[in-house]
C-alpha cells in the first residue's frame, strides 16, 4: 500500500483539527457517528493550541509573574531582577502544548474519532480529495469545514526572521532590544506586554483613535493608562507608510497626527488582524456561498447553502473566539444527527489577557449606542473595593448594563486583576435572564473581587455597601 491509494467512507468528514473541528468531532462521535478529522497539521489542537491561545497565555502567565514581582516591591518585598532563560520559557511552552496534544490524541482515540494527516479540497458535494495523506479521497454524508483563519500581512510584505506575524513572536527566538507592533488590537497588546515584561522596548502603533477598538473605551482606559508605563511609545491615529526588511533591522515609515517619521527596530510584528482559510477549498465544487471578504455563510445551525455541509469558528465569521467555534462545532454535529439544536447564545465572553485584564459579555455600551437601545449603566469603581487594595490593582472598574424597565442584565463589563474568570458570573446571570436584583441578592465572599459585581448590581438597588448610593431624583 502506498500513500493515497486507501479511500474511506464515514458518516460525517470535518476538515479542520483546531477547537471548532475537534469540538465537533467529539460530538458527533458521542452521538455515534463515524467521524474522520482532516488537517495538514499530524497533531490536533489547531492554531489555538499551537500557534495561538495556548502558547500566548503561557507566555502572559509569566510575564505576569515578572510585573507582580516589580509591583511588590511597593509593598515591602523586593525580588532580584528575573534571570530570563529563553530556552526554558520555551520548552516550558512545548511540554503545556505536548501534554495537551496527547489528551486530544488520547479522547479521539477513546471516541473512535480517525485522524487523517493531509490536505483536503471538496471534488463534490459527497467527497473530498487528500493530498499527502495515505487516504487518497473520502466520501461522506456530511462534512463539517472548520479551516480557522490566519494573520493578515501587512501589504506588500511576509512575515520573514525580522517582520513577524503572531504565531512567529510566539517563536519567542529571542527579545530584541526594540520592537515595533502594528496594531492595537488584543493580540499586538498581549504580545507586547510579554515582551515588554522580558525587557524590549515596545513601541506601538494603531489607526484608530484609541486602543482595542469596539470595546468600551471606559474599560480600556485603565489599560492604557497602564500600558503607558510598559510601552515605550503608542501611536494613535498613525498609519504605516512603508516597512522594509534588513539583514540587522526594519525601517517604519508612519504617519502620526504631529507628521511623519522613519525609524528603525530590531523586529516588527505584524498585528492588524486575521483572515479566513476558505480559499483552495475546491468550494467552487459544492453550492457553498462565501461573500466578499472569505467568509462562509451559514444559518443559525451553522449549514451552508449546501444542505449536508457547514462551516464553523472563524472561517464563518462572527467573534474569533476558541469557545464560539467549539460550541458552533456542537452544534454542527447536532444537527447533523438529528438534535433540534442551533447556536442561540445571549452572552459570548471576551477576555483581553494583558495587565490589567479586560473582559466583557453581552450588550457592550458602544453597541447599545449605534444600536440605539436604552440601558441603564452602572459601574463599580475598584478603588471600592477591599480585596483591590490588598492587591494594588485599584484601577479596575466593573459595569453593568440593564434594561431600565424591568432591570435584565444585558451586558456586563470588567477591567482589572482575573477578569477571565469574573466575567463567567455575568455570562451565567445575562443567559439565565437574571435581573439586576438577582445579581445583588446573591451572597458574594469578602474579600473578593467578584464582590465588585455584586455591589454594581446594588448601586441599581439604590443600596451599594462600599460607596454612597446615588442620590434619586
Amino acid at each position: 500500500m502506498v500513500m493515497g491509494d486507501m479511500e474511506m467512507k464515514v458518516d460525517v468528514a470535518i476538515i479542520g483539527n483546531g477547537p471548532g473541528g475537534y469540538g465537533a468531532a467529539f460530538r458527533a462521535a458521542d452521538l455515534g457517528l463515524d467521524v474522520a478529522m482532516i488537517d495538514p497539521r499530524p497533531e490536533p489542537g489547531g492554531v489555538c493550541l499551537h500557534h495561538g491561545c495556548i502558547p500566548s497565555k503561557t507566555f502572559l502567565f509569566l510575564a505576569e509573574l515578572i510585573l507582580d514581582a516589580r509591583r511588590a516591591a511597593s509593598m515591602g518585598v523586593r525580588f532580584a531582577e528575573p534571570e530570563i532563560d529563553l530556552t526554558a520559557m520555551r520548552g516550558w511552552k512545548n511540554q503545556v502544548i505536548e501534554n495537551m496534544v496527547s489528551g486530544l490524541i488520547g479522547l479521539s482515540d477513546k471516541r473512535g474519532v480517525q485522524l487523517v494527516t493531509g490536505t483536503a479540497r471538496f471534488e463534490n458535494a459527497n467527497s473530498i480529495k487528500l493530498e499527502g495523506a495515505e487516504v487518497s479521497r473520502i466520501s461522506f454524508n456530511h462534512c463539517i469545514i472548520a479551516t480557522g483563519s490566519v494573520p493578515i500581512d501587512f501589504p506588500g510584505t511576509t512575515p520573514g526572521s525580522r517582520i513577524m506575524s503572531s504565531a512567529g513572536a510566539l517563536a519567542l527566538n529571542d527579545i530584541p532590544e526594540e520592537l515595533f507592533i502594528i496594531g492595537g488590537g488584543y493580540v499586538g497588546l498581549e504580545l507586547g506586554t510579554v515582551y515588554a515584561a522580558l525587557g524590549s522596548q515596545v513601541s506601538l502603533a494603531e489607526l484608530q483613535d484609541r486602543l482595542l477598538p469596539g470595546v468600551d473605551a471606559d474599560l480600556v482606559a485603565p489599560l492604557h493608562k497602564q500600558l503607558t508605563r510598559l510601552f515605550g511609545e503608542i501611536h494613535l491615529k498613525t498609519r504605516i507608510t512603508e516597512l522594509t526588511e534588513h539583514d540587522d533591522h526594519v525601517a517604519v515609515r508612519f504617519v502620526t497626527p504631529e507628521g511623519e517619521e522613519a525609524r528603525q527596530f530590531d523586529r516588527v510584528l505584524v498585528a492588524i488582524g486575521r483572515k479566513p482559510v476558505s480559499q483552495d477549498l475546491g468550494l467552487e465544487h459544492t453550492a457553498v456561498v462565501v461573500d466578499d471578504r472569505g467568509y462562509i455563510q451559514v444559518d443559525d445551525q451553522q449549514r451552508t447553502a449546501e444542505k449536508n455541509i457547514f462551516a464553523v469558528g472563524d472561517v464563518a465569521g462572527g467573534m474569533m473566539l476558541a469557545h464560539t467555534a467549539t460550541r458552533e462545532g456542537r452544534i454542527a454535529a447536532e444537527v447533523i444527527a438529528g438534535i433540534n439544536s442551533s447556536f442561540d447564545v445571549r452572552a459570548i465572553p471576551a477576555v483581553v489577557y494583558t495587565d490589567p485584564q479586560i473582559a466583557w459579555c453581552g450588550l457592550t455600551e458602544e453597541q447599545a449606542k449605534a444600536e440605539n437601545i436604552t440601558v441603564s449603566v452602572e459601574k463599580f469603581p475598584w478603588k471600592y473595593s477591599g480585596r483591590a487594595h490588598t492587591m494594588g490593582t485599584t484601577d479596575g472598574v466593573t459595569k453593568i448594563l440593564a434594561n431600565p424597565e424591568d432591570g435584565r442584565i444585558l451586558g456586563v463589563g470588567i477591567t482589572g486583576r482575573d477578569t477571565e474568570g469574573l466575567i463567567s458570573e455575568g455570562v451565567l446571570a445575562i443567559e439565565m435572564g437574571a435581573l439586576a436584583e438577582d445579581l445583588a441578592l446573591s451572597l458574594h465572599p469578602h474579600p473578593t473581587l467578584s464582590e465588585t459585581e455584586g455591589e454594581a448590581a446594588e448601586i441599581f438597588q439604590g443600596s451599594p455597601t462600599h460607596m454612597l448610593p446615588k442620590k434619586r431624583t
